[in-house]
């Protein structure tokens, strides 16, 4: 049976419950609250996604999501160019952000090393970030990936790609549980965990 009165509604409902968490109540609600408002709060959702669509595109350096060719981040003077954090997605790159703890860089690799999904470094943005470390003027590499299996498979290969190449490679302290992502761990706890950094040999025998 269907439950709507009306086929465009219906549509919407659909459409919304299409995204990752939101189910058909949630949706129906978000569609009855657009309804409620005035035209124009609609037309600038609408005019907001579709312009984050088609013209957001991936820095030229780091690979994160930019409005231009090279990223706010990168773009800023006042960074410390020489030191690039890598991270596995734009979430925990927007968590370290956030803990106001890091003035360096970033290189963010799209995903993590799992045979089982399919994915080996080919898929990832590692090429890159070797090219940048042979460029020279990076005095630090830091590896701020998940602490699982996976994780720690990735900041291994990463680690015997770039040894000998010149830059201190160094880890975020395990203060962030085993397991745990970084975009769900507490400002904090993240914050003292890059504070907090170490040789990334001397995890190797933890």
């Amino acid at each position: 049976m269907n439950i709507y009165s009306s086929k465009l509604v219906e549509s919407a409902v659909n459409e919304f419950s299409r995204l990752p968490g939101i189910g058909k109540k949630t949706a129906l609600r978000l569609v009855l609250h657009l309804l409620k408002k005035e035209i124009t709060v609609a037309e600038a959702l609408g005019t907001a996604i579709i312009k984050m669509r088609t013209e957001v595109r991936f820095c030229r350096i780091c690979h994160t999501l930019s409005d231009s060719e090279t990223c706010v981040i990168c773009s800023d003077e006042k960074r410390q160019i020489s030191v690039i954090c890598v991270v596995e997605d734009i979430r925990d790159m927007m968590a370290i952000e956030n803990t106001g703890q890091y003035n360096g860089v970033y290189h963010v690799l799209g995903g993590i090393i799992s045979p089982i999904d399919g994915i080996g470094p080919n898929n990832l943005n590692i090429d890159s970030l070797i090219s940048r470390v042979r460029e020279g003027n990076i005095s630090e590499v830091i590896m701020a990936l998940p602490t699982t299996i996976e994780g720690d498979t990735t900041n291994f290969y990463i680690y015997k790609k770039l040894k000998g190449l010149g830059p201190e490679i160094t880890a975020i302290a395990r203060g962030i549980a085993i397991g745990d992502e970084l975009e769900y761990t507490d400002e904090v706890t993240l914050g003292r965990s890059i504070l907090n950094r170490m040789p990334y040999e001397n995890t190797l025998s933890t």
